[in-house]
């Protein structure tokens, strides 16, 4: 398991680098750092300094060595629109997203699997019906659609949630949460309901879609020949090897809820790392835009090494191929 793990982490070095490299072209060659930093009244003395002290005048492979070494230690550089460290804008913002992202993630794993499986078992009842009916819903209408629709039912026609907003939230030190408050806890609902319902139904279809499979196979014949009960063939054999496709998709998928948060965080106006990517891109912003795309592509990293690891444990046959030596 341990060279499964090297291997798996030496691909993850590959990836962050070329991300590195392509956030790096952006920095570099995306607009003016120093006209951006300086402004109209500074003089050919003032720009010149400027690029020799942010070492703009160095050969292309020393700049991006300076560039990976600087984003290793979480540092790249200034925002031009708010002339503030882009690491500490993202630190500011990131526990809205992360908050937001866990919440519709649970959302969408704990009901994608129970109502899958649900469908699955009873793939003749009505209720069966109105639930794959009303998943289209999640897969075809687009998030912002979803989420202008739940603000005007919820916000403006009942009143009882916020329509935007993060609400009250609650100083850690080294952590700001709205968990802790109720105007946190009610506003987060709607925001979290939006981003989960794509990945919801998404689940839902496939664990439906792998456990009817299952459920057709020899072995599970042989079960109920055994006279097993319906429980135990159920959930102690169909759905141990229904999880074991479904690990991959949902961890792909649960990686790109806080990758494209960007919508649900722009129509709910939620304070976190998309919408600052968004206003960023407004005024080509150029080091907050290439730190948020080394965000996303470590998020996606190390999403993808976690579900390589736990396919590895859930999958027998890549453990005994790694005995091999295959």
């Amino acid at each position: 398991m341990l060279a499964f793990i090297a291997r798996r982490l030496f691909q993850s070095v590959i990836v962050m680098l070329a991300v590195a490299f392509i956030a790096f072209v952006v920095f570099r060659y995306v607009g003016d750092p120093v006209s951006s930093m300086l402004g109209q009244d500074s003089t050919l003395a003032d720009h010149a300094a400027l690029r020799e002290r942010l070492g703009l005048n160095e050969p292309f492979y020393i700049q991006f060595f300076s560039f990976v070494g600087n984003a290793l230690q979480g540092q790249f550089g200034i925002s031009y629109r708010l002339q503030q460290p882009v690491s500490q804008l993202i630190m500011e913002r990131l526990p809205a997203t992360i908050e937001l992202a866990f919440a519709s993630a649970s959302i969408a794993l704990v009901l994608g699997v129970v109502l899958g499986i649900y469908t699955a078992l009873r793939p003749r009842a009505f209720s069966t019906g109105v639930i794959m009916t009303a998943s289209l819903i999640g897969v075809s209408l687009p998030t912002f659609l979803i989420g202008i629709g739940l603000i005007y039912v919820f916000a403006v026609e009942l009143k009882v949630l916020p329509s935007f907003g993060r609400g009250e939230v609650v100083d850690l030190g080294w952590w700001r949460t709205g968990f802790l408050t109720e105007s946190g806890l009610r506003s987060i609902i709607l925001p979290a309901i939006t981003l989960s319902l794509f990945q919801l139904t998404l689940i839902m279809r496939l664990v439906r879609a792998e456990m009817l499979e299952v459920l057709r196979t020899d072995y599970i014949r042989f079960a109920k020949a055994r006279g097993l009960s319906q429980r135990a063939i159920n959930f102690g054999h169909a759905l141990k090897n229904t999880m074991v496709p479904v690990i991959t998709i949902t961890g792909l998928q649960l990686g790109s809820v806080i990758a494209f948060a960007i919508i649900t965080e722009t129509v709910f106006q939620w304070p976190g790392v998309g919408s600052l990517f968004v206003n960023s891109v407004a005024v080509v912003d150029v080091p907050v835009m290439a730190a948020y795309l080394v965000f996303v592509a470590l998020v996606f990293v190390v999403i993808n090494l976690i579900v390589d690891i736990l396919y590895f444990i859930v999958d027998p046959r890549l453990r005994d191929g790694a005995k091999s030596g295959r």
